[in-house]
């Protein structure tokens, strides 16, 4: 029989031993003695808290996402935040969100109190609020920092744990890294200091935040309308969007906002409109992916949608449909929405005469280029990022400190986007009104988003992108996703579908003056790239793809070629 490794063996009789676990947690463990193999994947190691914070399965042990993980994440940033602002007039105060996910209450309480047997004030949101909408009351509460508790797009067995500095955004790596070591330095769970909530209640340890905090997001994303005279002069009475939160945060703020600024016309995805934690009408709860949308295509042709807008459980990211020149139901890639946004934010800007000299677009390194020669056309100045919001929220308080820039968009090409400086995260709340102003406008001038997709692609260069992923689970996934990236770093090809690689990018070393980042970018002689980055939330390989071709036809050429060729060996290894 399969034996427990000694590190997974003593970390398990800990918590049996540890007064301080609840006796159903470990019963739930006594019932897996038989079952060494989903021991060690529970036990092998704890549950690594990068810089986007915790992700991984709910369930007991120190590699899951249950109270106990939490409660020990949260002691080390409580230390942190203590030693950072604890001199500071009055208390520390950190702000707290969820999303839909199972325990995702629970393990928000759960925070809060141990903040609170920290002396730390937590503020809390009362149900479920999208994480843009934390980013951004971080800064309006004036807080040291904030949390949510979510896993994004994740399957419902996920759960996940993110934290905030006072600039409301996530920790970047320097940060990240020293509360990483406090984590490490707590002792064992029983020193994790707790209160419970009626203590915390009674010295003013835990507040609860009200109304007024969702109308102040609510104002200030609408704020950011460039076409609100237009929508409200008509155009917004006739104008049909079907929207699908996905049963998680969006639905309310998206619809408030959306109504706000004039559309009088936003149909439901009725099957998906309430918070549910199974997401049981999908497959994955991710508006990256086609099969998300099935409802919303149903619905779009019964009440023939201009256009449709999802949004993932916890709210900043946004994904759209609209129609081809066939009548079929086209969705666009992040990138494709992010070149239109782009073009659309610039081109208004610039027709308003308040398109700043000094405006400034940000992007990711694995972002198409699209945006970036769109932006550049405006006269902005494009700067790009490692794969992560934190860096181009971190690029943000850089714009602010120095007044070098005026921060006009960023986003990557993984759905997330965000205009304006009100949150260091992004916001599929704004996405979604800047997306449907957009179309409107365009409609306006008898245009389609499709239509105005292929204009861009005539006047800038046909740009082409594809994601492809590998799932590699557990202990022996993380072996696996390694050894490949070693593989392609001691082996890299000198050329690729006939193609030379001309240069070869490697992020560990800390080019342009970015963090030190486990990723490969390989340039070839054609323009054309791709690039290998284990994910830092799922247990995932992820490479990524551009091309920039002459014609449609021929960078759907071009970018079959190079997957086909790069994928091979990926799968081989």
């Amino acid at each position: 029989m399969e034996q427990l490794s000694t590190a997974a063996a003593e970390t398990l009789q800990q918590w049996l031993e540890d007064a301080s676990i609840d006796e159903a947690t470990k019963q739930e463990l006594r019932d897996l003695q038989d079952q060494p193999k989903e021991l060690e994947e529970r036990f092998y190691r704890n549950l690594e808290f990068g810089t986007g914070g915790l992700r991984g399965v709910i369930g007991a042990g120190s590699n899951r996402m249950n109270r106990y993980t939490v409660g020990r994440a949260t002691q080390g940033f409580a230390r942190y935040l203590l030693e950072q602002h604890g001199d500071k007039e009055g208390k520390p105060s950190v702000v707290i969100a969820h999303d839909s996910r199972h325990f995702s209450p629970e393990f928000t309480l759960d925070a809060a109190l141990v903040l609170a047997g920290n002396g730390i004030v937590a503020k809390l949101f009362p149900s479920l609020r999208s994480t843009p909408e934390l980013s951004f009351a971080v800064r309006h509460q004036k807080a040291t920092g904030g949390i949510v508790v979510t896993a994004s797009h994740n399957p419902p067995e996920y759960n996940g744990y993110k934290v905030y500095n006072h600039e409301g955004g996530q920790l970047v790596p320097d940060e990240a890294e020293k509360v990483i070591q406090y984590i490490q330095e707590v002792p064992s769970l029983a020193d994790v200091k707790k209160l419970t909530q009626e203590e915390a209640e009674a010295q003013g340890l835990l507040i609860w935040l009200g109304e007024d905090q969702d109308q102040a997001f609510v104002d200030t994303v609408s704020s950011r309308s460039l076409s609100r005279e237009l929508i409200q002069s008509g155009i917004g009475r006739d104008f049909r969007i079907v929207y699908t939160p996905l049963h998680g945060t969006g639905n309310i703020p998206v619809r408030r906002v959306l109504e706000q600024i004039g559309f009088e016309q936003v149909h439901i995805v009725a099957e998906q409109e309430q918070p549910d934690a199974e997401f049981s009408t999908v497959k994955s709860p991710n508006p990256e992916e086609r099969e998300a949308f099935t409802l919303a295509m149903k619905l779009g042709e019964s009440v023939g949608a201009d256009i449709l807008i999802g949004t993932d459980p916890d709210a900043d990211r946004m994904g759209a449909v609209v129609k081809d020149n066939d009548g079929k139901y086209f969705v666009l890639s992040g990138n494709q929405s992010g070149a239109i946004m782009v073009h659309y934010l610039l081109s208004r800007l610039q027709e308003t005469g308040t398109l700043p000299s000094n405006g400034a677009v940000v992007k990711t390194i694995v972002t198409s280029e699209m945006g970036a020669v769109i932006a550049e056309h405006y006269g902005a100045e494009v700067m790009n990022t490692l794969t992560g919001f934190k860096y181009i929220g971190e690029k943000m308080n850089q714009f602010e400190a120095t007044g070098s820039h005026t921060f006009l968009f960023g986003y990557e090409e993984s759905y997330g986007y965000l205009s304006g400086n009100y949150a260091r995260d992004k916001d599929a709340v704004l996405a979604s009104m800047l997306i449907a102003e957009a179309a409107a406008y365009y409609k306006s001038q008898g245009k389609t988003l499709y239509d105005v997709l292929q204009e861009l692609y005539n006047q800038f260069g046909y740009f082409l992108e594809k994601l492809e992923s590998r799932t590699l689970k557990g202990k022996d996934g993380v072996a696996q996703i390694q050894a490949k990236m070693t593989d392609w770093r001691s082996n890299p090809p000198q050329e690729v579908a006939g193609i030379a690689v001309t240069d070869v990018l490697d992020y560990s070393l800390g080019l342009d003056g970015l963090p030190k980042e486990n990723v490969l970018k390989f340039i070839l002689a054609d323009g054309s790239w791709f690039c290998l980055r284990p994910s830092g939330t799922e247990p995932k390989i992820k490479v990524y793809f551009a091309v920039r071709g002459e014609s449609l036809e021929d960078a759907e050429s071009r970018i079959e070629r190079l997957v086909t060729t790069v994928m091979s060996r990926v799968d081989a290894q």
